[in-house]
């Protein structure tokens, strides 16, 4: 497999998962009783186990992999045909929930430890029971054969961990060191040693001989869920409740790369039989394959399924905040770029994002109409802001967090008060809609852009209109103060960025360079800077003073929707309709981070996508008309005219619109989806 995370997507919790012992194949157990057999490679579903009648928490392949055993809450152990599916034997005997199973290096036997305090060995082939190892005080969490099948090693809830003889079932050695339940346990390929897992938050290496402790493993900040040992005896590998796989040196006890991307516990680890890869399973209901050589598994994370409209980091620099079209806010780790929490509620694309000052909440504007405030540590939904009668477009806190700014398609801008969610001020005076908006430093005044060219300066106390700044010849897609107040930036469809004098209103710098729409700008944390983020992909850094370009950073294959600095001023991000978002390097102009998901997402059945095709060579053979709503040549001759309500839709600074230098004319819209109403807006009667 290639240097990257695969995520197989399951219906319900995953709590066991194994490995084929030709690294083919994957098996799961899931909370809704099913086991299900994965191709390794390419992530399908091979084959789905149905027999139990309550959750599976623990799968095996048979050594030869022809068969699988698991273990349910249903008090049964099961051995299937991995081939056909077909049940083979079902082993009854424990008056408990069965925890954990295992085959025994030869495939002859099977181990189970159950909640009934036991561990029993099976015969494999007739389903009898061939011993009974009794001495837990409490429930029997896990069980593993050691390589050549004479001992059998136990966790359990009593904090102990057991080895006993597998043939005459006696206790050979009690491990003791653990001060909780211990939840899984398993030996060393040589049989030496043994590791164990527990809700201690701690992992410890025991030798198998003498029952000394070796080596204490500490890092997680959860429960341990799950251990094992690589096939050569020189990593293990750990699965916890702080949603982390975590890759351990056995012998020095150090932390080798902790892999996230779970959104939830991990319950079961295991390496393949090369120990190139490592399977986690999830109580997110994932599977993931990980490559154990490269460990980076930055770049191939699971994020947005669509485009990226808005993004923002955090106060401290540590998160980045996301909306996208696929209805989501997403929080990611700036560092490691793992997603923090997956904030859910929208019900259309989210265009706009922000951290409150103190970095506890965010808020999100949505095609929904809604403003929405979210709890950024649990992912909650604080509050639900409503008033807006079209979408909203453009959103922001006030820097004392007490107030929260929108700008909307339905012409206005919408002061609330963020802790009750009540509205404090209409402001309104834009002829068309507003796609941005921000607060001054010090919160007493709000600019608001739109695309009726205009930027516009409101005093946030008695909603006045303070300064109308012109000189835009096009819409007006992005507007910021500097961080001292001085200043506002604005980004618009005529390719420019200008710095205006907020005091006076006069244009102090038009930054000159760009050849196609400015989608989004944002001053440095010292003002001394501005980023712009450009329908031709690219983004530049300018220096506001001089005005002139600083850096160009390309790496996107489509319009970069949206740029901001991070707190020190150190990095860039950008979130691109190319569902990706990047962390640059704002000095070197280097790309640190990318956050990207390969696949697009179905819409569903009554949406309809127009996807991207090739950009025409010249752009500029064609104009669109915001007021009358036709689309001209460059010699005048009308091409095409649309009705009011699709005119933002169709042409707004996160869509191309191209008409063919020789016919037939094709009208594109990138990424845009419609939903059950578009065939209402192509209607003679409109």
């Amino acid at each position: 497999m290639s240097a990257h995370l695969m995520t197989i997507q399951t219906s319900s919790s995953v709590s066991g998962i194994g490995i084929s012992p030709d690294s083919k194949q994957v098996v799961s157990g899931s909370s809704d009783g099913s086991v299900c057999i994965w191709d390794a490679l390419t992530g399908e579903l091979v084959k789905e186990l149905k027999g139990h009648t309550h959750s599976v928490q623990s799968v095996a392949f048979s050594p030869d992999g022809k068969q699988v055993v698991s273990g349910s809450y249903d008090k049964s152990v099961h051995i299937w045909d991995a081939l056909t599916g077909d049940l083979v034997k079902e082993l009854k005997g424990h008056s408990d929930e069965v925890r954990s199973v295992a085959f025994s290096p030869d495939g002859k036997q099977v181990v189970s430890g159950s909640y009934d305090k036991s561990v029993r060995i099976w015969d494999a082939l007739t389903g009898d029971l061939v011993n009974e190892l009794k001495g837990h005080t409490h429930l029997v969490r896990s069980v593993a054969f050691s390589p050549d099948g004479k001992q059998v090693v136990s966790g359990g809830s009593d904090s102990s961990v057991y080895i006993w003889d597998a043939l005459t079932g006696d206790l050979v050695k009690e491990l003791k060191g653990h001060t909780h339940s211990v939840g899984s346990v398993s030996f060393s390929p040589d049989g030496k040693q043994v590791v164990s897992g527990s809700y201690d938050k701690s992992m410890c290496i025991w030798d198998a001989l003498s029952g000394d402790l070796v080596k204490e493993l500490k890092g997680h900040t959860n429960l341990v869920l799950s251990v094992t040992f690589s096939p050569d005896g020189k990593q293990v590998v750990s699965g916890s409740q702080d949603n982390s796989v975590c890759i351990w040196d056995a012998l020095s006890g150090n932390l080798v790369k902790e892999l996230k991307g779970h959104t939830h516990s991990v319950g079961s680890v295991a390496f393949s039989p090369d120990g190139k890869q490592v399977v986690s399973g999830s109580y997110d209901k994932s599977v993931r394959i990980w490559d154990t050589l490269t460990r980076d598994l930055v770049n191939e994370l699971k994020g947005h399924t669509h485009s990226v409209w808005s993004v923002a980091f955090s106060p401290d620099g540590k998160q980045v905040v996301s909306g996208s079209q696929d209805n989501l806010v997403c929080i990611w780790d700036a560092l490691t770029g793992d997603i923090v929490k997956e904030l859910k509620g929208h019900t259309d694309s989210v265009l706009s994002v922000a951290f409150s000052p103190d970095g506890k909440q965010v808020v999100s504007g949505s095609y929904d109409n809604l403003v929405c405030i979210w709890d950024a540590l649990t992912g909650d939904l604080v509050k639900e802001l409503k008033g807006h009668t079209h979408s909203v477009w453009s959103v922001a806190f006030s820097p004392d967090g007490k107030q929260v700014v929108s700008g909307s398609y339905d012409k206005s801008v919408c002061i609330w008060d963020a802790l009750t969610g009540d509205l404090v001020k209409e402001l309104k005076g834009h002829i068309q809609s507003v796609l941005s908006v921000a607060f001054s430093s010090d919160g007493k005044q709000v600019v608001s852009g739109s695309p009726d060219k205009s930027v516009h300066i409101w005093d946030t106390l008695t909603g006045d209109l303070l300064k109308k700044l012109k000189g835009h010849t096009h819409s007006v897609g992005s507007v910021a103060f500097s961080p001292d107040g001085k200043q506002v930036v604005s980004g618009s469809d005529d390719n420019s960025v200008c710095i205006w004098d907020a005091l006076a209103g006069d244009l102090v710098k038009r930054l000159g360079g760009h050849t196609h729409p400015v989608l989004s700008v944002a001053f440095s944390p010292d003002g001394k800077q501005v980023v712009s983020g450009c329908d031709d992909n690219s983004l530049w850094i300018w220096d506001a003073l001089t005005g002139d370009i600083v850096k160009e950073l390309k790496g996107h294959i489509h319009s970069v929707l949206s740029v901001a600095f991070s707190p020190d001023g150190r990095q860039v991000v950008s979130g691109s309709s190319d569902k990706s978002l990047r962390i640059w390097d704002a000095l070197t102009g280097d790309l640190v981070k990318e956050l990207k998901e390969e696949c697009l997402a179905g819409m569903g059945d009554k949406s309809l996508i127009f996807k991207t095709i090739e950009r025409a060579s010249d752009t500029h053979l064609w104009s669109f008309n915001h007021h009358t709503g036709w689309i001209s040549s460059q010699f005048g001759q009308f091409l095409l005219w649309l009705p009011e309500q699709m005119r933002l839709t169709v042409y707004t600074p996160s869509t191309r619109l191209i008409i063919a230098s020789e016919p037939p004319t094709h009208v594109v819209f990138d990424f845009r989806c419609f939903g059950t109403s578009w065939a209402r807006i192509l209607s003679p009667n409109v």
